[in-house]
C-alpha cells in the first residue's frame, strides 16, 4: 500500500505559522508502508510562516485580505501531477486545512467556524478519483 501524506502531519514545518500538526499515531501506522509527503500551499509557493488562509466564495484569501488564489491554484495542479506519477492507495490529510481539508474547512470569516466543503487541493483531488481520509488532529 502506498500512501500519501499532508507534510505536516510527519513534522515538517510548513503549517502556516511555522509550526507542525505532528501525529505520532499516524507515523506509527506508516511504519510498514510505502508513503510520501506533500504540501500544497508551499509548493504553491507560499512562504512558512504565512498569515493563515481560509476559502470564501471559491477564493483563498488570508486574515490580511491578499487572494493568494494562483497559489492555491498553482500548488494543487503540483500535488495532482504527483498523485498520477505515485499513484497512491489513499492520502491522508490535514483535516480543517484550506488545501487538504478532506470532509470540513473553516467559513472564510477567521472565527474559527467549521462548516461542510473541502480544501482547494483536497477537492481536486477528490474529482480525480482519489481516497482521501482526514487526520485525527
Amino acid at each position: 500500500m502506498k500512501v500519501a501524506v499532508s507534510a505536516c502531519l510527519l513534522g515538517e514545518r510548513c503549517k502556516y505559522d511555522g509550526g507542525t500538526n505532528l501525529d505520532p499515531e499516524l507515523i506509527g501506522f506508516l511504519k510498514d508502508k510505502e508513503y510520501f509527503t506533500f504540501c500544497p500551499e508551499r509548493e504553491g509557493g507560499l512562504p512558512t510562516p504565512r498569515p493563515p488562509v481560509e476559502l470564501r466564495d471559491g477564493r483563498a484569501v488570508n486574515r490580511e485580505g491578499e487572494d493568494v488564489t494562483e497559489q492555491f491554484k498553482k500548488g494543487a495542479e503540483l500535488v495532482l501531477e504527483k498523485f498520477r506519477s505515485e499513484n497512491p492507495n489513499l492520502a491522508i490529510m490535514k483535516s480543517r486545512s484550506p488545501s487538504c481539508g478532506p470532509n470540513g474547512i473553516y467559513d472564510g470569516s477567521f472565527t474559527g467556524k467549521l462548516i461542510p466543503g473541502c480544501g482547494y487541493t483536497a477537492k481536486i483531488l477528490k474529482e480525480n478519483g482519489y481516497r482521501l481520509l482526514p487526520s485525527k488532529k
